[in-house]
């Protein structure tokens, strides 16, 4: 393989920022009010924030800190920082680990387009007055060409920032982030002022307890948290690569698990806020779960039905809706930057030119997020085989920091001289015990029950979308590339 990059971020404020660029996205905004509401029960669903907040603790955190450390050590991309810590026999497995996030950009990429077309319409057009209006906008987008010319357009400038390097990425991350902070601040209070809002808070955060017997809740509770932070995606660890050696790994890795945390529960606040606001004068609690259930497949319309809907009650609402999706915009274009990196730093380990490897990878991202673009029950299958995907990539993270030597890489590539906090003994236990439990447990558990008792007539159908059989069927297609390519992904020749 080539040397390692020798580019750096210029500050530990444009570290922090470009990493919670990877962190805070639309996996806050769009996908976590969604699947909170999908794994509600009856009271509330705070159990289900119970159980993400845990993983919080015992998946995330960890894992970043591992994802920091490895890409430190190897300043490589995925592929080249596994092969420089446990060697080029195993260091291929690091492959799996860029395809699921590679597989995630596909259709992440679309769903950075519904939000450039929302940015769009919210200038040139009124708001919708009522939900069979916003219905109407959102299926009609749906319906249209929209949605795959978007997806053209965000890829293709995604592709030209990351042509420039990691100092445009650190600039334009320094823009994007403090402004959608901004913008859902100004969101947050005024979603707090409609009558009828308190109902929607004090449901999410009443804990259901008896939800938690469902094993698809921690299941989605894990799979969320790791979307929520970027934790085992492999794009902490890309961007660690051009990390300084003074920047402290324990203190960076808290900061983005616990801020990103705080704005995926300040924007479910926002969205459920509104829906209760919005609906409770007319409907019970259940009747509105059941509405943010079914805004979409697997609630993928949640936050383009409602927040219109929102802005439409303020004095101003044009302005804070444009702010909002521009925000939004901002969002998934700073997380989509760091998914066409991780692939394109791969390329460039392996001796490609990064101009060509980022049109190469920007032409098939194009490619193969068309099915998505164009069909939203194939975009659920999507997000549910890669998203559940992340818990295959924790597990591979984790057997790569074993075999190196847990006490060895804690000592000597977390704990270095330069660091102001010392990560302690804990680390080691949740690394090699308790991540691989997870996986085992959530994993097994999920496929036994989805076989016995969830969906026993089409557990083995590779079509159905949510099966068991569409996901090992998917890992296994995954797993045979990066294997068939192990050599050339290592910078081998044949």
């Amino acid at each position: 393989m080539p040397d390692s990059t020798k580019e750096r971020f210029s500050s530990k404020l444009g570290l922090i920022l470009s990493v919670l660029g990877i962190a805070i996205g639309t996996g806050n905004i769009w996908r976590f009010p969604r699947i909170a509401a999908q794994n509600g029960g009856d009271e509330g669903a705070g159990a289900f924030l119970v159980a993400w907040l845990c993983f919080l603790l015992l998946w995330s955190i960890p894992l970043i800190i591992a994802e920091y450390g490895m890409g430190r050590n190897g300043r490589k991309g995925v592929v080249g920082s596994f092969v420089a810590l446990i060697g080029k026999k195993s260091g291929w497995l690091g492959g799996f680990v860029g395809f699921v996030a590679t597989a995630i950009m596909f259709y992440y990429s679309v769903v950075a387009s519904w939000c450039l077309y929302y940015l769009i319409t919210s200038i040139g057009t009124a708001l919708p007055a009522d939900l069979s209006q916003a219905n109407a906008i959102w299926e009609g987008f749906q319906g249209s060409n929209w949605p795959l010319i978007g997806h053209a357009i965000v890829m293709g400038v995604g592709g030209f920032i990351v042509i420039k390097g990691i100092s445009s990425i650190e600039r334009v991350n320094k823009v994007l982030i403090p402004s959608l902070l901004l913008v859902l601040i100004i969101s947050l209070f005024k979603a707090l002022s409609l009558e009828g809002s308190g109902i929607g808070v004090e449901y999410l955060f009443t804990p259901d307890w008896d939800t938690l017997k469902n094993p698809e809740i921690w299941l989605e509770a894990l799979t969320q948290n790791a979307w929520d932070t970027g934790a085992a995606w492999g794009l902490i660890l890309t961007y660690a690569a051009y990390m300084r050696k003074t920047d402290d790994i324990t203190i960076s890795a808290f900061q983005t698990g616990i801020g990103n945390n705080m704005v995926s529960l300040l924007a479910a606040v926002i969205i459920f806020s509104t829906v209760f606001g919005t609906l409770s004068a007319d409907m019970s609690n259940a009747e509105i779960l059941n509405v943010m259930q079914t805004s979409g497949p697997a609630s993928t319309g949640l936050t383009f039905i409602w927040m219109p809907q929102l802005f439409a009650t303020m004095g101003g609402g044009n302005i804070f809706a444009i702010l909002f999706f521009l925000g939004l915009t901002f969002a998934a274009f700073s997380s989509l930057i760091s998914m066409i990196e991780l692939a394109v730093k791969v390329f460039v380990d392996m001796g490609a030119n990064r101009k060509r490897a980022t049109m190469v990878i920007c032409g098939a991202g194009f490619g193969f997020g068309i099915p998505s673009a164009l069909n939203l029950t194939f975009f659920a299958n999507q997000d549910f085989v890669w998203g559940v995907g992340l818990m295959v990539s924790g597990a591979l993270i984790s057997y790569a920091v074993i075999k190196y030597g847990i006490g060895k890489f804690r000592s000597e590539l977390i704990n270095t001289e330069e660091r102001s906090a010392t990560l302690g003994k804990w680390w080691e236990i949740i690394i090699k015990y308790v991540v691989p439990v997870e996986v085992v447990t959530l994993l097994g558990w999920w496929m036994y029950l989805s076989a016995t008792s969830y969906a026993p007539d089409t557990w083995y159908n590779p079509l159905s979308p949510f099966s068991v059989m569409t996901v090992i069927v998917q890992w296994g297609l995954a797993l045979f590339l990066v294997w068939f390519f192990r050599k050339r992904l290592m910078g081998e020749k044949k």
